[in-house]
C-alpha cells in the first residue's frame, strides 16, 4: 500500500495541481474587435531532425472587457472556460 502511494506521488510530481491555469505571454496583434483581442504567442522549440532551435507562433483570441490593450502591447493571458466559439 505504501509503495503504491509513493509511486503515485512520484508520477504526479511533475504534473500541475488541479485547478492550475495555463499562463501564456504574447503580443497583441489586433484590438479592433469589441471586447476581444488577438494575441500572438511565440515559443521556441528544437527541431526534431535538424536539432536547431526554431520559433513557433500561435494566435489566441482573448477577452478584454475594458478595452485597455493596444496593438504591440505585451500581455499575459490565462486559460479559462469557453467564453465564445473562439475564445477559450
Amino acid at each position: 500500500m505504501a509503495n503504491e502511494a509513493a509511486a503515485q506521488a512520484a508520477a504526479h510530481e511533475g504534473a500541475r495541481p488541479r485547478g492550475a491555469r495555463q499562463e501564456l505571454v504574447g503580443v497583441v496583434t489586433s484590438a479592433s474587435m469589441a471586447k476581444t483581442i488577438v494575441v500572438k504567442v511565440t515559443r521556441t522549440a528544437q527541431h526534431p531532425f535538424y536539432q536547431r532551435v526554431v520559433r513557433r507562433a500561435k494566435k489566441y483570441y482573448a477577452h478584454d472587457e475594458s478595452g485597455e490593450a493596444r496593438v504591440g502591447d505585451t500581455v499575459r493571458i490565462v486559460s479559462t472556460r469557453p467564453l465564445s466559439r473562439l475564445k477559450r
